[in-house]
């Protein structure tokens, strides 16, 4: 895609009342998954469920985009067609996750770097001409004592930039995930320092790779209490730091920020949307790709059998909705009552 057009697609994935649904899980993750709701994880079953969410009537209500496992889109549904035919028909933009994990960081023990550089130029063409539109790279970050260090966040940092340039020139728009877990002990005030730096960091690197921001999607963690942390924040004061942290790390010219779930409840990362879209206009589309916090009850509701797909596309059709309301700040819990699908 050409510039423009490449801008265009960021802005369809933030459009208004909507956001990403994140299907794009490792085989590793999805038999976790999987397994959790008494599931094998063979090849077809995991390509079942995918067909279920791709298929979920009204899908594209509050969902712009679906982020793809590579596996995925070589998978057909059960009429022989391909399973990313199944998003496009219904209006809703494919992407693809593209790193391949983390490894061990060389000199820093405890310390990840996300690998996938090599040879991504040629995977980045193939999934361009497949008519995927926008591609993903995460990186993980954990908070700790004297964690993250400045050459871990340098290091993925780094990776990302130079995965965001090789997108671009794909002519697919990058999303661009540094993750801060919320594992552990830490307040929320050392969330937000850590991802202050973290922010500060990857921007730089954009920076420097001459990645257009217009054309680029920032998935970043909310700030958040860890999760052993006794004192827990609510979504008033997720919201008020989190927007602290953006101001001050983000520049105005990313159209849309796309926050990931990170291990939150499914109506905890609903709440804290919504409280981040009560604090105001931004400078930038306050949406979601959510992984667990959109598929948790789809697979309760599943649990492998096809007898139960109206209720488990049923379960993610409200929670998109609940999503897109909580990017209008009209979220309320009450909401979730009268609709409690898929527990």
């Amino acid at each position: 895609m050409p510039l423009d057009a490449m801008i265009t697609t960021a802005r369809q994935l933030v459009a208004p009342g909507k956001g990403i649904l994140a299907a794009d899980e490792s085989t590793p993750t999805m038999t976790k998954r999987l397994a959790a709701v008494g599931v094998d994880s063979t090849d077809d079953n995991r390509r079942r469920y995918r067909q279920l969410l791709f298929a979920a009537p009204g899908l594209a209500a509050h969902i712009s985009g679906v982020i793809l496992f590579d596996e995925t889109t070589r998978q057909q549904d059960d009429d022989g067609r391909p399973l990313a035919d199944l998003l496009r028909d219904q209006g809703v933009i494919a992407g693809i996750k593209v790193d391949r994990g983390t490894t061990p960081l060389a000199g820093f023990p405890g310390e990840v770097v996300t690998e996938g550089l090599d040879g991504l130029r040629a995977r980045l063409e193939e999934y361009a001409a497949m008519g995927l539109r926008f591609a993903k790279w995460r990186a993980v970050l954990r908070i700790a004592d004297g964690r993250p260090t400045s050459a871990a966040t340098e290091a993925n940092a780094h990776a990302l930039a130079r995965y965001a340039a090789l997108t671009q020139e794909a002519g697919l728009v990058p999303i661009v995930e540094p993750e801060v877990l919320m594992d552990g002990p830490h307040t929320l005030e050392r969330c937000a320092e850590v991802t202050t730096a973290v922010l500060r960091t990857v921007y730089d690197q954009l920076a420097r790779q001459r990645v257009v921001l217009e054309a680029s999607l920032l998935k970043p963690n909310m700030v958040v209490s860890g999760t052993e942390c006794p004192s827990r924040a609510d979504p008033a004061a997720v919201a008020e730091a989190t927007i602290r942290v953006l101001r001050d790390a983000v520049p105005a010219a990313v159209p849309g920020i796309v926050f990931l779930s990170g291990g939150q409840t499914d109506e905890e990362a609903t709440a804290n949307l919504d409280a981040l879209n009560r604090t105001g206009p931004q400078p930038w589309e306050l949406s979601f790709s959510f992984g667990r916090a959109l598929q948790a009850p789809v697979l309760r509701a599943w649990a492998g059998d096809d007898a139960h797909a109206d209720a488990a596309r049923a379960a993610l059709l409200h929670r998109a909705a609940m999503n897109g309301v909580a990017r209008r700040g009209a979220y309320r819990a009450d909401l979730e009552m009268p609709a409690a699908v898929g527990r």
